[in-house]
């Protein structure tokens, strides 16, 4: 028989909005706030978007380049290879207690993906996932960038949704270690909403997915004197 859940924390989730943030800015925050939460603490989504780019996670790092093309690459600690971010992407990142609820990360990532595809199936655009390759698909490309880290049980970064935006410099890379992976975006799909309304719907799919059963908006910043 699964256990009751013994605290709201376990059904609850806060919501951040932030807008444009650097991601250098956002990376140290989501590892503070990591460290600092406790077993009460409930979990957070972020959504935000990322000035140009580039984050190497932990495969394939070489640690030699500071730029591509111009554009800034950081090495971070996720999982997966590079990828770009920037304006008109929104991200989502999930800083959730794994341990708490008995998920593991593949559960996880299976949640995130689903609710990009059932974002996209609203707007009647078929979308998938792929054995062995994380993220949504659409249209036999790439729409939705996953990678996370998972720190004593608790999880954070999430993804990357391509909304409208440049994607050029896509091209200028192996997209997460794959080369030749197209990449696409909603507009391109005839998808064009404003990054508010689909940060709303987006969020909505995620709490759903997650099983939280309450959301409490915040417009207050993460407390760790960064943002």
């Amino acid at each position: 028989m699964r256990p009751a859940r013994k605290t709201a924390t376990f059904a609850e989730v806060v919501l951040r909005t932030a807008g444009s943030v650097d991601y250098l800015v956002a990376f140290r925050a989501m590892q503070d706030f990591t460290n600092a939460r406790t077993p009460e603490t409930p979990d957070e989504i972020w959504l935000l978007e990322h000035a140009p780019v580039f984050t190497m996670g932990l495969k394939g790092r070489d640690g030699t380049r500071s730029h591509i093309d111009g554009i800034p690459l950081v090495y971070t600690d996720r999982g997966v290879d590079m990828t770009y971010h920037g304006p008109g992407q929104l991200m989502a990142y999930l800083l959730v207690d794994l341990h708490r609820r008995g998920w593991g990360a593949k559960r996880l990532v299976t949640a995130m993906e689903q609710a990009v595809i059932n974002l996209l199936a609203d707007y009647r655009v078929r979308a998938e996932r792929r054995v062995g390759a994380p993220g949504v698909y659409a249209a036999q490309a790439k729409i939705a960038a996953l990678g996370l880290r998972i720190r004593q049980g608790r999880s954070y970064h999430g993804m990357a949704l391509n909304v409208d935006m440049d994607l050029a410099p896509f091209s200028y890379i192996d997209p997460c270690g794959y080369p030749g992976q197209p990449v696409t975006q909603l507009a391109d799909l005839g998808i064009r909403r404003d990054m508010p309304t689909i940060g709303r719907e987006l969020a909505k799919k995620l709490t759903g997915e997650l099983g939280y059963t309450a959301c409490h908006q915040s417009s207050d910043k993460p407390p760790f004197g960064l943002w």
